[in-house]
């Protein structure tokens, strides 16, 4: 496959103001596509790649719901090595604003697409947790050319016909209904204090919360009260587009299985056994219909494992990135 040209001008960039994953040895912009677009990118180590060798394909992160640029900074530096590595903010997540209409998931896959072609200017290897999985097997669907390679981390799937997660069920629950939803999220962001927030997050992600990075707590924390006082374009109603719409999008079991056995590039599915969100039985149905992808499921590992698993993640990357892409069977880590 030839490698695609960027399209389009390249966009007016500028560093940005905050310095969240300055921990990490990661630089902050901004980027005008139809309004701020944040992004961060992680510095590399070593002798960068040659033009037109495989490891020199640019790496972009992809956030879930609720989350932002912070979720990939524990596995970006050691990926960082002779490659691009950045992880960008969606439309009404970190510190990119967001409305109703723009933070869709179908949107969030047009920013996307624009953010590679005009910001990475070739095509690239998506990385994606949760939402951001879906909305990157979305974009490899409708722009193969300007991709080449996934890492689905726990990705948002259809669901096996059984009963949720209690909490889980009963928030998404809430989060469906017009107006309860709006309702329900005021008053819970204008209650919650951001440790709380944070909190709550993380009791919900993580199997294991002696695993969460002080640093990383920190600057989550931080991130949130800047949301907090900042909260114009990040409001419930973003939220609620990007949740409903992805309900919407995973529900359609069909469509959405076909879209991804239509996936030609090499994929990389990595999973948390003790996933309540996205239950591991989604994860291992979904490896029995795509033969190709190769597996790798966590034991003992929530939803987000390259923050609760960030050793074991970056390094399963790295030996996938570093040899040949090919079929391999489910592997379980201890």
């Amino acid at each position: 496959m030839s490698a695609a040209p960027a399209t389009g001008p390249v966009p007016a960039t500028k560093p940005a103001p905050w310095a969240f994953a300055a921990s990490w040895n990661a630089s902050g912009f901004v980027t005008d596509l139809d309004g701020p677009v944040h992004w961060i990118e992680f510095a590399g180590s070593g002798e960068p790649a040659p033009d037109g060798d495989p490891a020199a394909t640019p790496i972009v992160f992809v956030h879930g719901l609720g989350g932002s640029h912070l979720n990939w900074c524990l596995i970006g530096p050691a990926l960082a090595a002779g490659r691009r590595a950045v992880a960008l903010d969606l439309h009404g997540f970190g510190l990119t604003p967001g409305t109703k209409a723009d933070s869709t998931v179908q949107r969030n896959t047009k920013l996307l697409d624009r953010f590679v072609r005009q910001v990475i200017g070739a095509p690239a290897i998506l990385a994606g947790n949760s939402m951001g999985g879906l909305i990157s097997v979305l974009q490899t669907a409708a722009a193969p050319e300007m991709v080449r390679g996934l890492v689905l981390v726990d990705p948002a799937l259809p669901v096996p016909l059984r009963t949720p997660d209690k909490q889980v069920g009963s928030q998404f629950l809430i989060y469906s209904l017009p107006g309860v939803g709006e309702l329900y999220l005021r008053r819970v962001l204008s209650r919650r204090s951001p440790q709380v927030a944070v909190q709550q997050v993380v009791e919900l992600c993580f199997a294991d919360l002696s695993r969460v990075d002080p640093t990383m707590m920190t600057a989550s924390i931080a991130l949130a009260a800047e949301r907090q006082d900042h909260p114009a374009g990040a409001g419930p109603e973003a939220f609620l587009a990007a949740s409903r719409s992805l309900m919407r999008v995973a529900s359609l079991r069909r469509r959405y299985w076909e879209m991804m056995a239509s996936v030609r590039v090499p994929v990389l599915l990595i999973g948390g056994a003790a996933d309540r969100l996205v239950p591991v039985a989604a994860m291992r149905r979904a490896a029995a219909r795509n033969p190709r992808w190769e597996t790798v499921i966590l034991p003992g590992v929530g939803h987000t494992p390259q923050l609760e698993a960030p050793g074991t993640v970056a390094g399963t990357m790295r030996d996938w990135l570093g040899r040949p892409f090919a079929p391999a069977p489910v592997r379980h880590r201890a």
